[in-house]
C-alpha cells in the first residue's frame, strides 16, 4: 500500500492488543499465582531490556513483519501457559519484546525524513496497559483481548503481503561507519539518557488526584494523545521548537501539578517528545534502526529500577517532575539536528 498507511494502522492497533493482553497476563495471572515482584521485574527486564539484542537480530534478519507476529504468538502463548506464573512473565515480555522491535523498526523504515508515523505508532501503548489492567482488575474474561490481537496479528500479516515485505522488509545494510563519530555518540548518549529520565518520572507520577477513576483514565488519554501530537508538531517545528515548548512549558505547569488540570496538561506536554528520541537516534544511527529503538527501550527499562527498587525522591514529586524536564530538554537541545526539507 501506499506509504505503508494500512501496515502502520495494523501496527498500532496490534501495540494496543499486544500491550493490552500483557498487561492482562500479569494482573489476572501472574499476580494471583506468583512471587508478584520477581515477575514484573523478569517481564520488564524481558520487554525492555531484551529490545536491544533483538534489535540487532531485526537489523541483521531484515524480516521485520515477521519478527512483530512471533511476538504475537509468544503473547498468545503467554496466556495458555498461565498457570506457571514465572514461565507466563517470560514469554509475555519476550512476546513484547518481538512485536515492538519488529514493528518498530517498520515503522522507521516508512517513516522516511518524518516523526509522526513513530508517534501514531507508539501512542496506542499507554492505553492497552490501562485497559488491560483494568480488564483484569475487574475480572473480565480473557478471550476479548485475545481475539482483538488475533485479529490484530491478521491485519499486520495482510498488510506486510500487500506491501510486499513479509519477506525482505527493506532495512538499511548494517553499519554503524556512516554516522559513528564523537558528536553523534554524544547525542545518542543524551537521547539515551532523555528515555531513561521519562521512565523514571512516569514511575514517580503519582499525584494524589490518578485515585479517581476519571482524571486517571483522562491522564492515559493525554499520554497517548501527547506523544502523537509530538510527533506531527516536530514535523512542523523541528525537534528543538518542539522539545522547547513541551519540556519548557511542562516543566513548569508539574510545579502546580496538585491541580488534576494542570497535571493532565503538564503530562500531555512531556510525553510529546517520545515520537522525537526515536526519530533523532534512527537518524543518528540509520544503519542499525534495530539497535537504535532497542537502546532507547533498554533505558526504559534502566529509568524503570530505581522506582522498582523503592528509591526515595531527593525532593517532592512536582519539584522532581520539574527538575527532570528540566534536565531533558539540556540534553534534547544539543541532540536534535536541524532537519533537512524532504
Amino acid at each position: 500500500m501506499k506509504n505503508g498507511t494500512l501496515r502502520l494502522c495494523a501496527y498500532s492497533l496490534a501495540h494496543f492488543a499486544v500491550d493490552l493482553v500483557c498487561a492482562f497476563v500479569m494482573f489476572a495471572f501472574v499476580k494471583q499465582w506468583g512471587d508478584w515482584a520477581l515477575c514484573v521485574l523478569i517481564y520488564n527486564f524481558c520487554a525492555f531490556a531484551m529490545q536491544m539484542p533483538l534489535g540487532i537480530i531485526a537489523d541483521k534478519l531484515n524480516k521485520n513483519g515477521i519478527m512483530a507476529l512471533v511476538g504475537c504468538a509468544l503473547v498468545l502463548i503467554s496466556v495458555c501457559i498461565c498457570v506457571y506464573p514465572l514461565l507466563c512473565a517470560v514469554f509475555a515480555g519476550i512476546g513484547n519484546a518481538f512485536f515492538h522491535v519488529g514493528g518498530g523498526v517498520d515503522v522507521l523504515n516508512m517513516s522516511g525524513k518524518k516523526a509522526f508515523r513513530l508517534g501514531i505508532f507508539v501512542s496506542p501503548g499507554a492505553l492497552g496497559i490501562y485497559m488491560g489492567t483494568l480488564f483484569a482488575k475487574h475480572g473480565r474474561s480473557v478471550a476479548i483481548p485475545l481475539v482483538w490481537l488475533i485479529l490484530c496479528a491478521a491485519a499486520v500479516l495482510f498488510s506486510c503481503f500487500a506491501d510486499g515485505v513479509i519477506r525482505l522488509s527493506n532495512n538499511s545494510p548494517v553499519s554503524l561507519k556512516p554516522n559513528f563519530n564523537a558528536k553523534n555518540i554524544l547525542s545518542a548518549a543524551a537521547l539515551f539518557i532523555v528515555v531513561a529520565i521519562r521512565s523514571y518520572a512516569g514511575m514517580i507520577m503519582t499525584f494524589e488526584w490518578k485515585s479517581a477513576f476519571l482524571p486517571a483514565l483522562i491522564a492515559v488519554v493525554v499520554v497517548v494523545l501527547g506523544k502523537t501530537t509530538g510527533g506531527f508538531l516536530s514535523d512542523i517545528a523541528g525537534s528543538r521548537l518542539l522539545s522547547v515548548f513541551s519540556l519548557g512549558l511542562g516543566g513548569i505547569l508539574f510545579l502546580f501539578a496538585d491541580s488534576a488540570p494542570v497535571g493532565i496538561t503538564a503530562i500531555f506536554l512531556f510525553n510529546m517528545t517520545m515520537p522525537v528520541t526515536l526519530y533523532e537516534l534512527s537518524k543518528i544511527m540509520s544503519g542499525t534502526k534495530g539497535l537504535s529503538f532497542g537502546m532507547l527501550t533498554f533505558a526504559l527499562f534502566l529509568g524503570f529500577l530505581p522506582a522498582y527498587f523503592g528509591v526515595k525522591l531527593p525532593f517532592g514529586e512536582k519539584y522532581m517532575l520539574a527538575a527532570l524536564s528540566a534536565v531533558s530538554l539540556i540534553l534534547m537541545l544539543p541532540a536534535c539536528k536541524k532537519r533537512k526539507s524532504p
